[in-house]
């Protein structure tokens, strides 16, 4: 098979981070991949890696360049002929549905998130079959949409098993950066994200700053960088660290996430009013051992075994998040990489995504 996979860009993210894995499995397996962006950090590896990149922009909102747009990419899968057709957002899919309106390639659809409940969203569902990662956006698509159920399909995201693998771990990278950070001897409670408001920075110092009073080998560390444009928040979140006197380390975005997890003892995922599509921090911290304090909802209700793999709180209650962090300390956990194994790996997922893709093709 050769599926064309179409995102808006190849940057930072969960969602890209996604394509660029799926890609790789496809061409281990002897299919043909193309993915379809504007670009990014992440396209060279996508032809590092046996795929092929193109790109064109399906990033712009811009209605004036959109049939322009449309013609380019029409052009582009004419010339290309895949099997199967698969978007990922909402500008992508617009785009790729009107171009394949003569081509009648077979399409497939991804909801990857939360959005806000429009026609312009709509688009999502407008796949022959619809793919969701998670039973909080299963529920998402029906509350507000009236969609033929039969089309859904369950495919939850995948974790590279093989990248994210203790025994994988770069030692010298994680003492190099301990040292660096002053955090040897001090136990690692980490959140791991870009910082913005919905993110739960916010509600994880407060934690933070509690668990400290009363274990003070404990130090917190916030790996990501801040979002575009709030800088003035992160100001702000550093300067209530201060206030509360919560031991934290900032350290901007790492590409070298694995290793973070797995210097830590702890990662938290607080997402606040907007909750995780799929949860991939969590899944990916338990590949890597390390066991998961999150808020109890979206994805990660999926991916977590409260009171085995880790603990779930309410979200934005910074109270109850401290509270579990206390449990944690001394808690055995048990069931982290072979849950991720067994129900998120990338081998479970392309597995699946597959077996979506035949309904398709084999009809």
């Amino acid at each position: 098979m050769h599926i064309v996979q179409i995102l808006p860009e190849l940057n930072q993210g969960g969602v890209e981070r996604g394509v660029v894995d799926f890609s790789r499995e496809l061409v281990r397996r002897g299919h043909g991949s193309t993915v379809i962006s504007a670009g990014g950090e992440f396209a060279a590896r996508i032809e590092e890696e046996g795929g092929r990149h193109i790109a064109l922009d399906v990033c712009s909102k811009n209605p004036l360049s959109f049939p322009l747009r449309v013609l380019k990419l029409q052009a582009a899968l004419a010339e290309l002929k895949p099997d199967l057709l698969h978007a990922r957002s909402r500008v992508p899919a617009w785009l790729a549905w009107f171009a394949n309106k003569k081509l009648r390639i077979p399409f497939v659809t991804t909801v990857h998130g939360f959005n806000s409940v429009s026609r312009y969203s709509e688009i999502m569902l407008k796949g022959e079959r619809v793919i969701y990662g998670s039973t909080a956006i299963k529920d998402y698509i029906l509350k507000n949409y009236s969609i033929d159920e039969s089309l859904l399909r369950y495919v939850p995201r995948g974790i590279d098993m093989d990248y994210f693998d203790p025994a994988c771990a770069d030692q010298a990278f994680i003492n190099g950066f301990k040292k660096q950070h002053g955090l040897g001897g001090r136990r690692l409670v980490t959140i791991v994200g870009r910082i913005t408001e919905w993110k739960g920075h916010g509600s994880f110092i407060r934690a933070l700053a509690e668990v400290q009073r009363r274990h003070p080998d404990i130090v917190g560390v916030a790996a990501g960088g801040a979002w575009h444009g709030k800088d003035d928040y992160f100001d702000s979140l550093k300067k209530r660290a201060q206030e509360l006197g919560a031991d934290i380390r900032f350290v901007g975005s790492q590409p070298q996430v694995r290793e973070i997890y797995a210097l830590s003892d702890f990662i938290v995922s607080a997402a606040s009013s907007k909750p995780e599509t799929f949860g991939r921090t969590a899944a990916e911290a338990l590949a890597m051992n390390t066991p998961v304090i999150a808020s109890a909802h979206g994805g990660s209700l999926d991916i977590l075994l409260d009171g085995e793999n880790g603990f779930f709180f309410p979200p934005d209650d910074h109270q109850a998040m401290a509270e579990k962090l206390l449990e944690a300390l001394g808690f055995g956990f048990s069931n982290m990489r072979e849950h991720i194994e067994t129900n998120f790996s990338l081998g479970h997922m392309t597995d699946t995504e597959l077996a979506v893709y035949r309904e398709l093709t084999d009809s």
